[in-house]
């Protein structure tokens, strides 16, 4: 991703930023749209893993459709292009002005999540004179076999609507005529390094499919969520996530009926690996049993390794060297212990002013960043504007 070309651009520039590798991000989205092409399937770009207006423009221009989890997720991927109806909107508390709005934009589907969420919805669209199209989001009680935090498919989890409860949905959708069942929906978590959870959630998703066509409901659509992880241990030698072998296996594992449409929600399988956050060394600090590298980028800019101990890799860009004999906490000026990036990093001899990258920061980086301690925003810059 940075070559001595790129690296002395961004070396004049005010640091913290993002940088975003738009030919990566193209060359990915090529990826999709050549392995979708001759199939059922449906990519919805999940905007939370990555809200940036110019990203989104990008994604939307291959045919990708949008997965919303706001209102103004929705109001931003309106903005930046996607039509209505290639719109979903998911979400376990969704208010009422947002169903409103998402009404108002004749969105194509709700995902719905519980049994009030139902009669909520069908009152809002009644007020407007609509029919709501919606997909149950079933919890399928699949483990992702992934961190606590990012774990969606378990009856454990606030998600999705149980096994145990569908009789009763059948038989209260009966009432609600402002409201058409279209689809199912599903997605069991996220960062999936393994194929083999999306084998068993094809054959709970075979079988709840089966259910309903038995109780008379012949649905349009699937929607098996995403979840599929990236490689940020190394991401240069998966820049492009294996999406054909992802792919294969809903091919050759799931069974939907000749008319079923299957859709799909990624995110930061399509954006991680284009970011990165760029930032600048402020201070080496020396300490009794390690060495402190100070970033002027915090938690603020990436909350992941705080939130959660995910691991980004982090590069000296000014010092590149394959001799990286040296040990570092890699950490953020920010007013708290949990502001790290890394320890124990081992880096090429590191200075004040030297030239940091933090890697696969493209999802879950810009999009959760905050002003906490009063910080400035960081700006996005991108490969094809320096």
């Amino acid at each position: 991703m940075f070559n001595d070309d790129i690296i002395k651009k961004l070396e004049k520039l005010p640091t913290p930023f993002y940088y975003y590798d738009t030919a990566l991000l193209k060359n990915t989205l090529e990826k999709i749209k050549k392995i979708t092409a001759a199939s059922k399937f449906h990519v919805h770009y999940a905007l939370k893993a990555n809200s940036n207006a110019k990203l989104l423009q990008i994604i939307r221009s291959y045919g990708l459709g949008a997965d919303c989890v706001s209102g103004n997720e929705i109001k931003r991927a309106d903005e930046t292009g996607f039509k209505g109806e290639n719109i979903v909107f998911a979400g376990v508390g969704k208010s009422d002005a947002e169903i409103n709005y998402a009404l108002e934009k004749n969105i194509f589907c709700f995902n719905v999540e519980s049994i009030q969420e139902l009669e909520v919805m069908n009152d809002l669209a009644k007020k407007q004179n609509k029919i709501a199209s919606i997909a149950l989001r079933i919890n399928p009680n699949v483990d992702a076999y992934t961190h606590k935090y990012i774990t969606t498919g378990l009856e454990e989890n606030k998600f999705g609507i149980n096994p145990y409860e569908f009789d009763s949905v059948i038989s209260i959708l009966k009432n609600l005529p402002n409201l058409k069942l279209i689809g199912l929906h599903f997605h069991i978590g996220s960062q999936i390094s393994s194929l083999s959870p999306f084998k068993k959630l094809c054959q709970r998703v075979n079988e709840i499919n089966k259910w309903f066509l038995n109780k008379g409901f012949d649905l349009a659509h699937l929607n098996v969520g995403g979840g599929l992880g990236v490689n940020y241990h190394e991401p240069d030698l998966e820049s492009i996530v294996d999406f054909e072998a992802f792919f294969n296996v809903f091919k050759d594992f799931l069974k939907p009926r000749n008319n079923q449409k299957i859709h799909f929600e990624l995110g930061r399988a399509i954006t991680a690996q284009c970011g990165s956050l760029i930032s600048r060394v402020i201070i080496i600090k020396k300490a009794i049993n390690t060495n402190f590298a100070i970033l002027d980028a915090g938690m603020t800019e990436l909350i992941r390794p705080a939130l959660y101990q995910a691991y980004h890799k982090i590069e000296n860009l000014t010092e590149y060297s394959e001799n990286k004999n040296y040990k570092y906490d890699v950490v953020g000026p920010i007013c708290e212990s949990s502001d790290c990036f890394g320890k124990a990093v081992m880096l090429p001899e590191t200075f004040r002013g030297d030239l940091i990258a933090i890697r696969s920061a493209g999802a879950y980086g810009e999009v959760m960043a905050s002003q906490y301690n009063l910080r400035d925003k960081a700006p996005a810059l991108y490969s094809d504007e320096l």
